[in-house]
């Protein structure tokens, strides 16, 4: 199981990789990261997609009520989002939630080229880099 450095060197051999970050979104703080950042500044790129991650994770509108299953426990104390997808004329901008044990917050950012990046690609990768990231 890779821990933080491992997992944002592994997003970072997807093709078309540009930059990758974990991000705490309760404050908007980077617990690592890889590669250039879209502004420049890794700490700026973090603060600024806290806030969408924030965002999508906390309204209403995107939590949406599931069945009422044995399975519906388990589903309420998971991250109703599991990733935000932001498309921009250059490039995309990956959002995938971390679930752990404990109250997490956590997500991994990728920063995608647009022309050389496979966005299909880079969310099947980011699941599974996602469920198997440690947290030391």
């Amino acid at each position: 199981m890779p821990g933080i450095d491992e997992c944002l060197l592994e997003a970072m051999a997807l093709p078309g990789a540009r930059g990758a970050a974990l991000v705490d979104w309760s404050s908007g703080l980077a617990l690592g990261t890889a590669g250039d950042s879209p502004v420049g500044d890794h700490e700026t790129t973090a603060a600024e997609t806290a806030e969408l991650a924030r965002a999508a994770a906390e309204y209403e509108s995107f939590a949406q009520a599931g069945p009422e299953t044995a399975a519906g426990a388990a589903a309420d104390r998971a991250q109703p989002v599991e990733d935000v997808i932001v498309t921009t004329r250059s490039g995309y901008h990956v959002l995938r939630f971390v679930e752990t044990s404990f109250d997490s917050s956590v997500f991994l950012h990728l920063w995608l080229d647009r022309t050389e990046g496979n966005l299909a690609l880079a969310r099947h990768r980011l699941r599974a880099l996602a469920e198997g990231l440690v947290l030391r």
